[in-house]
C-alpha cells in the first residue's frame, strides 16, 4: 500500500505541453507526459473551461502516462491557453490559431 501512494505522490511531468500554432479548420494535438501511471483528477482546460470528450475534443490516455488532447476543426476563437491537470500537476502552453488569407 505505501508502494502505491508513494508511486502516485512521485510523479512528475516528464514532457509537457508545447505551444502550437495552427490554421483554421486545422486539428491542434497536445500532450504531456508523466513519470508514473494511477494520478487522479486528470483533466484538459481551454482558458480556464474544462474540455470534455466529444467530436471536435479527443481526449485520450496511454498506458496512465502519455495524455493528448486534439482539438479538431479549429477556429479563431480557439486561440487561448490549454491546460493540462493531473492531481497538483499542472502544464499549460498556447493555442494560437491562424486564419487563412486570401489576399496572395
Amino acid at each position: 500500500v505505501l508502494s502505491l501512494c508513494y508511486t502516485e505522490e512521485a510523479a512528475v511531468i516528464v514532457s509537457g505541453l508545447k505551444n502550437t500554432d495552427v490554421f483554421v479548420g486545422e486539428s491542434a494535438t497536445f500532450t504531456c507526459e508523466l513519470s508514473s501511471p494511477g494520478v487522479k483528477n486528470v483533466q484538459w482546460w481551454l482558458d480556464g473551461s474544462p474540455l470534455h470528450n466529444n467530436f471536435v475534443t479527443e481526449i485520450s490516455e496511454q498506458d496512465g502516462m502519455i495524455h493528448t488532447l486534439t482539438l479538431n476543426d479549429v477556429a479563431c476563437h480557439d486561440s487561448g491557453t490549454v491546460t493540462f491537470r493531473a492531481g497538483s500537476l499542472i502544464s499549460s502552453a498556447k493555442l494560437l490559431v491562424k486564419g487563412i488569407s486570401l489576399l496572395e
